[in-house]
């Protein structure tokens, strides 16, 4: 079973239809079934708990799980490890690799969580431009009173009514798929003109450098919420193509 959350679940799924292995893709949305275009295996829709994970690894007699969620899903995340810990079914978690320590700069701010990052940007001018997704609108929106948020986020109507609703208008929804070319990026800082970006670590997949070295080159701060901690003793990690290659090529041999 698969736990898909980004772009990266669906070379995992591609990996796992070259090896004629059977699969579920779990998705929370119809976004994130739509991103995962033709694949072999099935998929589920709809977000899911502890309990109900153990319920469908037990039914399904899933024996391999594959936590391709995003990052900064670390609830997710942990109904997924104490699920396979309550089953007895194997776990690995793929994330891509961090490039937060590959670029210092005095206007790049790392921060631990959102509240951090409205202490930041609030010391900087009215204008904030959020790159980190539609979920935490609100959040960020209660932490930066009196500013104007420009808000980048998936061309879905289920978003765009999301916004609309915090009362976020035309001149604030940047609705687009990323990830976005350094080039791109540098194109929407100049028409929008932001004091601040506030961003995650999303990875080289993610176009991480990509969003913050345009802004950095045209002295708009950036603030970057950098990712939760793993757990003290997570489950085996996976990092490259070439890692869920190995991992599944591993499986296969242990399954004789």
């Amino acid at each position: 079973m698969v736990f898909g959350g980004t772009s990266d679940a669906r070379f995992i799924c591609q990996i796992l239809d070259e090896h004629r292995i059977s699969y579920t893709l779990s998705v929370a949305t119809a976004v994130g079934e739509a991103l995962a275009g033709k694949i072999g295996g099935q998929i589920r829709v709809g977000r899911i708990d502890t309990d109900g994970i153990a319920d469908w690894l037990v039914s399904n007699a899933v024996n391999w799980v594959i936590d391709a969620s995003h990052p900064y899903a670390e609830l997710l995340s942990q109904h997924i490890s104490r699920a396979c810990e309550a089953v007895g079914v194997t776990l690995s978690r793929y994330q891509r690799r961090s490039e937060l320590h590959d670029l210092e700069h005095p206007l790049l701010h790392k921060v631990a969580n959102l509240q951090a990052a409205c202490t930041v940007a609030q010391k900087f001018g009215p204008r904030v431009l959020l790159t980190t997704g539609s979920k935490e609108l609100a959040a960020y929106q209660q932490g930066l009173p009196g500013k104007t948020l420009l808000a980048r986020v998936l061309p879905t109507s289920e978003v765009i009514a999301e916004c609309e609703v915090l009362g976020l208008g035309v001149d604030n929804i940047i609705a687009l798929r990323g990830p976005f070319s350094a080039e791109f990026n540098a194109a929407t800082y100049d028409f929008c003109s932001p004091d601040v970006v506030i961003t995650k670590e999303s990875g080289a997949e993610g176009g991480y450098l990509d969003k913050v070295n345009p802004a950095l080159a045209r002295g708009i701060p950036c603030v970057v919420v950098t990712r939760p901690q793993p757990l003290v003793s997570g489950p085996e990690l996976l990092e490259s193509r070439e890692d869920v290659s190995r991992r599944v090529t591993r499986w296969l041999q242990e399954r004789k």
